[in-house]
């Protein structure tokens, strides 16, 4: 084969440094995004906090709230987004001053990026471009609204037994085997072993020749031991659970004894609704199987899981949706992120001719802080411009609830917004919206269809709220069944399966009729 030079054209995709770090500071959820900018300011030096005009805008935003009346009639821009009800009407404002809604919409809602690419070196830059938006201020040291947030952290309920454990006199040889049962217990409450399997298992660390152990020393430290906090504790079962419980109620609460006899004896019953056998067998009336089912339910069946290792988590909105004076205003979040820019003493240090390490390092340090920021910006107006288009679309649940949840999936809003569906997924992901029907996940708006008798179509969602609904109000004691809860959905023209209803009531975490039947 003869070797010979040749000429082709091509294109390629290549993702430079930019866009890679753009589309990470995209997908990064509020706390991880304040974890980033932390380790941008601390490997950057060209990045600092502003903190003064930080302290400034929270002033500001005090002064205006306490004005509002006023702001709401001044000719400047507000700092809010609106929406009108109509969806043709989208508007959004920004606020020039701070990269959380510095976003720029023209009438045909197309978005304007107003930082040029190359700046000159000594150009100063917070003359073209706005930082981010301010740290959130730390709570008054006498400020009880944050009093979860300081607890120390959670003890197990290992823990918690042990430290009991330790406050009650007892012999070396019982505390063993105290010891070996609180090794036993779930984090449930309850003992994955029974009292013949823990005897079996201190049999060759306890069997002396002169004082061999016995089965009734370790029941006998087990019913101390199942005298502790949380009430309930150590039971072998959830019967026992529920009988420990009731040993500990007043000796004179009404049908107390007939409780403890429905579940020492008829649990199982009691479990499929099956209150005619119950009846029948106790010996019991109507009237008096209710008040009995009533002290049951009262009881803790995971005495547990009111001691739990795990801390609060809280979720920080990104967007703030309020309705004001009939148009709905879509907001990000000012508190989000540090307010961040560029450190005018360090860029002045740069200079143009010198090609010097340090000043290379400098000048190195300040395209990649300039990257950084206009990344940030990046992600704020593309956050703005999905949760703009997600309002607009779903008005309807903003104003009446799930129920008037719309169909929509990830590709409606990559046509609105003109991007494409891997950029809305990244956008919509652990990112949370403040609405006045709570606090939702963006991921949440998006819901399959289900075709309506009138040719339309229905949300999942919105069939999941009706469910919700009906179930609600059912009759307790004749509880509907799938098929019936098919009938009634059929009968608004809403036509799902029996097996979509078991669907639905299941990811509701709803259970089936048979289990959902009680006494009235």
């Amino acid at each position: 084969m003869k070797q010979s030079l040749q000429l082709k054209l091509g294109q390629q995709l290549t993702m430079t440094p930019q866009l890679q770090q753009a589309i990470r500071l995209l997908q990064l959820s509020t706390l991880d995004l304040q974890q980033e900018i932390q380790e941008a300011l601390e490997s950057n030096p060209m990045l600092e906090v502003n903190e003064g005009e930080a302290d400034n805008e929270r002033q500001e935003q005090s002064d205006n709230e306490n004005s509002a009346e006023t702001a709401s009639q001044s000719s400047e821009p507000a700092q809010t987004e609106g929406l009108s009800q109509g969806p043709e009407d989208l508007s959004v404002n920004n606020n020039s001053d701070t990269v959380t809604a510095e976003t720029d919409a023209d009438a045909d809602g197309e978005w304007s990026d107003s930082i040029p690419q190359d700046l000159p070196v000594d150009t100063d830059w917070d003359a073209v471009y706005q930082s981010s938006s301010p740290a959130s201020s730390a709570p008054a040291p006498d400020d009880d609204s944050d009093f979860e947030s300081r607890r120390s952290v959670g003890e197990s309920l290992q823990d918690h037994l042990l430290w009991q454990l330790n406050l009650t006199p007892m012999e070396d040889r019982d505390r063993v085997i105290a010891m070996a049962i609180i090794d036993a217990v779930q984090p449930n409450g309850l003992l994955d072993s029974s009292a013949e399997e823990i005897f079996l298992g201190l049999g060759d660390q306890l069997n002396e020749p002169e004082n061999g152990l016995e089965i009734d020393e370790v029941m006998a430290v087990l019913h101390r031991v199942q005298q502790f906090d949380p009430p309930g504790v150590a039971g072998e079962n959830l019967a026992d659970c529920l009988l420990i419980q009731l040993r500990q109620l007043p000796a004179d609460l009404p049908h107390l004894a007939a409780a403890k006899t429905v579940v020492g004896e008829h649990i199982a019953l009691l479990g499929n609704r099956d209150y005619k056998t119950i009846m029948k067998k106790a010996k019991l009336k109507e009237a008096e199987l209710k008040s009995v089912i009533e002290i049951i339910q009262s009881l803790n069946p995971s005495p547990g899981d009111s001691i739990s290792e795990s801390t609060a988590e809280y979720v920080v909105p990104d967007v703030f949706v309020s309705k004001n004076e009939g148009r709905w205003m879509v907001q990000l979040n000012p508190e989000i992120a540090p307010k961040i820019r560029i450190n005018n003493d360090y860029a002045s240090l740069i200079k143009r001719a010198d090609s010097s390490s340090e000043n290379t390092f400098l000048r190195d340090n300040l395209q990649e802080a300039r990257w950084f920021l206009k990344s940030l910006q990046s992600r704020n107006e593309t956050l703005l411009k999905v949760a703009s288009c997600i309002v607009e679309k779903q008005q309807g649940f903003l104003d009446y609830g799930p129920e008037a949840m719309k169909p929509m999936i990830l590709h409606d809003i990559a046509d609105e917004v003109d991007m494409h569906e891997s950029t809305i997924s990244r956008v919509t992901t652990q990112k949370f919206m403040h609405t006045p029907q709570g606090i939702f996940e963006l991921k949440y708006f998006f819901s399959s269809h289900v075709a309506t008798s009138s040719g339309g179509e229905c949300s999942s969602t919105a069939i999941r709220a009706i469910i919700k609904k009906l179930v609600a109000a059912e009759n307790p004691k004749k509880p509907l069944s799938d098929n019936k809860i098919t009938q009634l959905l059929e009968e608004q023209g809403i036509k799902v399966a029996r097996r979509t209803i078991a669907k639905y009531r299941e990811s509701l975490n709803i259970p089936p009729s048979n289990e959902r039947k009680r006494l009235v």
